[in-house]
């Protein structure tokens, strides 16, 4: 996906995670030319956890538990069917919580039938409890076990006869058909700002694809640039061309009405008037990025779906012709 690209975040819990809700949502974004979805990823919430949370100041996890999170790869597989243009993304899967065969098998299948859509945003996740619940490998280990988990995919995706031998999963040689639609495999978006993070993007992912917001603030662009340079520097020793990797950003929208009082300045994100979100996306437009993904701020389905609305006629066309 070459040029700027944006996209919507869907809400994947909570009173919008509903079959109305997320039909209108995702309609709309096809039909305003809008380049991706994502879905979040969450199997169960522990009722009490004593984890830190990476993306709040406070390091805790601001939601209910009983909030309900909908299964991601089911959730795109009915995304693929109501859009037909619209590439569809994870933002994103734990990767250690499932089987990487299987979970493999499953994103070929949805990139098979959604025309060659699909965008695997991988991480390694952060709960210790839920890894716990749904007995993953340990958590202690997510690091290296994503790694391999990875790496494992790409195999399952590009090989034929495929066979993989690591430390925590062994495939004898297997047929892996279908490959996905895409050549070379669904792209890997590796999320996270840590070192261990910037070493996995650089080493083996098609993208990075942080989110914004990092304690106490927001990853501004002087940090996000030296980040950058990181994980180029990880690329070259890895023998990939740091051009090969796309940059990305996932980022709070919200527009200022066009009239009357507005408060919501103060809060992290790409928040202001048209104007200042033009700048926004301009500064990090200027270091690379070129696929921005929107948690849009509004908490109802009408305040969301007019938020796309005027992102798509107020800002998309001053920062780029729109995308194709």
């Amino acid at each position: 996906m070459r040029g700027m690209h944006f996209g919507v975040s869907l809400p994947g819990r909570g009173p919008l995670a509903t079959p109305e809700a997320l039909t209108k949502l995702a309609e709309k974004a096809d039909g305003l030319r809008y380049s991706s979805l994502f879905v979040t990823d969450h199997v169960v919430i522990p009722t009490s956890n004593s984890s830190t949370y990476p993306y709040s100041p406070t390091g805790r996890f601001a939601t209910d538990w009983t909030n309900g999170y909908l299964e991601p790869i089911a959730l795109m597989g009915v995304l693929a069917g109501l859009t037909s243009r619209v590439k569809l993304g994870t933002s994103v899967l734990v990767v250690p919580y499932r089987n990487p065969v299987v979970t493999a098998k499953m994103l070929a299948t949805l990139d098979v039938m959604s025309g060659g859509r699909l965008i695997l945003g991988a991480g390694v996740g952060w709960m210790r409890e839920e890894f716990e619940a749904v007995q993953a490998p340990p958590f202690d280990e997510r690091g290296r076990v994503t790694d391999e988990y990875l790496r494992l995919m790409r195999v399952m995706w590009t090989k034929e006869p495929a066979d993989y031998t690591g430390k925590y999963y062994r495939l004898p040689s297997v047929s892996a058909l279908p490959k996905p639609r895409q050549a070379g495999g669904i792209p890997i978006w590796v999320g996270g700002h840590t070192d261990a993070a910037l070493r996995r993007v650089g080493e083996l992912a098609d993208a990075w694809h942080p989110i914004g917001l990092r304690p106490p603030a927001m990853l501004h662009p002087p940090e996000y640039a030296e980040k950058v340079k990181v994980i180029h520097g990880w690329a070259r020793k890895a023998g990939r061309d740091p051009k090969d990797i796309t940059l990305s950003l996932r980022v709070p929208l919200e527009l200022a009405p066009r009239r009357g009082p507005w408060t919501g300045a103060d809060q992290p994100g790409f928040r202001g008037t048209a104007a200042e979100v033009i700048g926004h996306i301009k500064a990090y437009q200027a270091l690379g990025v070129s696929h921005f993904v929107f948690d849009l701020a509004p908490p109802d389905l009408r305040g969301q779906l007019s938020l796309m609305e005027r992102f798509a006629q107020e800002v998309r066309p001053k920062v780029l012709r729109a995308p194709r």
